[in-house]
């Protein structure tokens, strides 16, 4: 008996010269357009501009809804029957199938973490290096050590972003505590969350902690401190502020790097998520049976 040839699509077994196919429209762009500029007069406080977009919007999305509904606007393309896809050869062979964890097979990344109180001493070093590279621009900067404190205390205190340069080179208690909680608190927090990242980047893991993600959430904090408090702003020299982050991501980076690392419980065997130790059932990394 003859073997019908058997191409990729079912469709493509008839006899059609043109297959229907969605009718092409600019609308979509017109919305599109008509939402920029919405959101532009949103952002540069032009309520025309928003009012304009908003117009283009509506006429856009009504165009786009008369070529769908009630009956959606088609146009024919021909099909080239020289162009038909090879038939499928059927073969023989089977496929070998890999089990879970067999070979990496489906092994979420990362494989490996650090534990979370190497992200706390971690940031705590970060922080004292941090620290030691602001206070050493303030005695260069300000002749004080107080500057870079009661500048830092000022991201709590918003009156501090008004004061004068004679009274930030000043020691201010409230200030100095503010300012050392929170300091601790937050390079503690760093310290975690490079923990928990720093695995999901096996390679060039040290440029990722030292310098890209430095330089990041510098940028993030540049922007949002001159929204929120641009006096203060201004009395940041932010060369220094990135020299000092990049100190903090490079000291904390590398001891949370040099700490051992845990494995995920997606490689342990099944005797080890049980928790089971009983003669006849070994655990994965063990010699001889427990």
């Amino acid at each position: 008996m003859e073997q019908q040839i058997q191409y990729g699509e079912a469709a493509e077994l008839s006899d059609l010269k043109e297959i229907q196919m969605p009718a092409p429209t600019l609308w979509p762009l017109v919305l599109a357009l008509g939402l920029m500029l919405i959101f532009a007069g949103i952002a540069f406080h032009a309520s025309p501009l928003s009012y304009l977009g908003a117009l283009v919007g509506l006429i856009a999305a009504v165009g786009w809804w008369r070529i769908v509904i009630p009956h959606e606007a088609h146009e024919a393309s021909p099909i080239d029957p020289r162009r038909r896809p090879s038939p499928i050869q059927v073969g023989a062979r089977s496929v070998v199938r890999l089990q879970v964890g067999q070979d990496r097979h489906r092994v979420r990344i990362p494989e490996e973490i650090h534990p979370y109180s190497a992200g706390i001493l971690g940031g705590l070093a970060g922080g004292v290096a941090m620290a030691v590279l602001a206070c050493a621009y303030g005695l260069i900067a300000h002749g004080s050590i107080w500057y870079p404190v009661n500048l830092l205390a000022g991201v709590v205190i918003p009156s501090i972003g008004h004061e004068t340069e004679t009274q930030l080179r000043a020691f201010d208690g409230f200030a100095f505590a503010s300012a050392f909680v929170g300091h601790i608190v937050i390079s503690m927090l760093v310290g975690v969350l490079y923990a928990v990242a720093l695995p999901m980047f096996p390679k060039f893991a040290a440029l990722w902690a030292g310098v890209l993600m430095p330089l990041i959430w510098s940028g993030v904090i540049a922007t949002l401190l001159g929204l929120v408090n641009p006096t203060l702003n201004e009395h940041i020299s932010w060369t220094w502020f990135v020299f000092c982050q990049l100190g903090f991501g490079l000291v904390g980076g590398f001891v949370i790097a040099r700490s051992t690392s845990i494995r995920t419980m997606q490689s342990w065997s099944l005797a080890e998520r049980a928790f089971i130790d009983a003669p006849g059932v070994s655990r994965e990394g063990d010699n001889s049976a427990g």
